[in-house]
This record gives structure tokens, sequence and C-alpha cells, in this order.
């Protein structure tokens, strides 16, 4: 429902941006946003109604942020069924919501090395992709997206035979990353939604003030929670 109204609110020129955020295991490495659905058929259900819910109009979901950099802290089962459910996904909406644009997540600069994320995204099904994300909830400045992004390109091509556009968050990245993840003191919002920009778009996936967890600047928030005084903050980069 909630999927369905997004979708009819958006002016007839402007395109939906999703963001599909409920696999099992969900935020397995940080832990703050924890939860997720709570078996792989439960997930499938979901995101097929999610892209059922889209239909035939154009949209753009980025499908389970975190989901590929979390490798670290799944055991190679967990991996192997984690793909399963990614490549299921990107099937849903191929058959449900022919022209949304679906993007895997792939991290940040700071977190998995290139050449392994390629892995990760060719493993999670990114060829029926239209793309993937970057700096998802995270600081990175653009530029640092944008030569990791080309450095994922680079291992896609030389080790699959294709390469993806990928977008960047830049909700949160004005003044680039300190080297904390969960709340830091000292961001500030980046530039605003655009195509370019070093990517094929610039977007804010994350709202700004939306707490990352009971931690840093968000002492005593839980994930999700949106804290005016840090937006407050944010915005005018202190």
């Amino acid at each position: 429902g909630a999927v369905r109204a997004r979708g009819a609110r958006a002016a007839a020129d402007k395109l939906p941006v999703l963001i599909a955020y409920n696999i099992p295991g969900r935020d397995a490495c940080g832990g703050h946003s924890g939860g997720g659905a709570g078996t792989p058929s439960a997930y499938r259900t979901w995101i097929s109604a999610f892209a059922s819910a889209i239909g035939s109009r154009p949209a753009l979901v980025v499908i389970e942020p975190d989901s590929l950099g979390d490798f670290s802290c799944l055991n190679q089962a967990q991996i192997d069924e984690r793909n399963g459910m990614l490549r299921d996904a990107l099937a849903q909406f191929t058959a449900h919501a022919p022209h949304t644009w679906t993007y895997l997540d792939a991290g940040n600069p700071a977190w998995i090395g290139a050449d392994t994320m390629a892995q990760h995204l060719d493993g999670a099904g990114a060829r029926q992709a239209h793309g993937f994300t970057l700096n998802i909830s995270n600081y990175y400045a653009t530029a640092e997206n944008s030569a990791y992004g080309n450095a994922i390109n680079g291992s896609l091509s030389a080790s699959y035979g294709y390469t993806k556009p990928y977008v960047i968050d830049t909700s949160r990245n004005g003044n680039g990353s300190n080297g904390e993840w969960c709340n830091p003191g000292g961001r500030r919002t980046g530039s605003v939604s655009q195509t370019g920009g070093g990517a094929e778009m610039l977007l804010w996936l994350k709202t700004p003030g939306e707490s990352d967890g009971d931690c840093g600047v968000g002492a005593g928030s839980v994930a999700g929670q949106f804290l005016p005084e840090v937006a407050y903050k944010m915005i005018h980069g202190y």
C-alpha cells in the first residue's frame, strides 16, 4: 500500500525513488538496523508485492542497502541464500515492474575493495540490474565514490564483460567522512539530487537528520528516527 501510494503521489514529471530494505539478517555488520523478513519465503512474498505495487509506472528502486557489504559478517551458506534472494528480487521487478530501474547496493569506498565488490555484485545478479548504488547512509565525498564506482566497473569489465551505471548518495557527504559511520558530528548535506556529477545520478537516498542508531550525535535514538537538531546542524555544517 505504501509503495502504491508513493507512486501515485509522484507528479507526472517526477521519478519515485524507493528503497527496499527488508532482507532477512538485515544490517548484519552494523547491527543498529537489524531485522527484516523472517525467512527467504517471506522476503520473496514481500518483494514481489513491492514490485507489483509499482506495476507499469516508472520508478527507481534500490534493492537492500548493505546487503553485499555485509558478506564479511555472514557464512557461506548465508551468502548463497542472500544471493538467491537478491537475484530473485531482480527477477520480480523484471516481471512485475518492467519500467523500474533496479540498483544493487555496493557499499562505500572504505568498506570492500573494488575487485571483491565486483565479484559480490555479479554473484547477486548485477547483470540483470540497471546499476548499483554507492555511499548510502555514509559520508564519503562524491569524488571518492566516483573513483570507487569506476574501479568496480573496471573489475566488472575485466572479469565479467560488462559495466553498469552507478548513483551516489550525497545526502550527507558535504564535508566528506571523518572515518566514522554512525552519526558522526560535523557533517553536512551534499550536492542536491541531479543527473551526472561523476555518476549517472547524485541522489539524496538517506534523509539528513535521520539517525544511524544509538551512537555519536544521535546517542539515545534508534536507527531511522528523525532528529531535527542533527538535521539543522547538517544543513549548516556544524
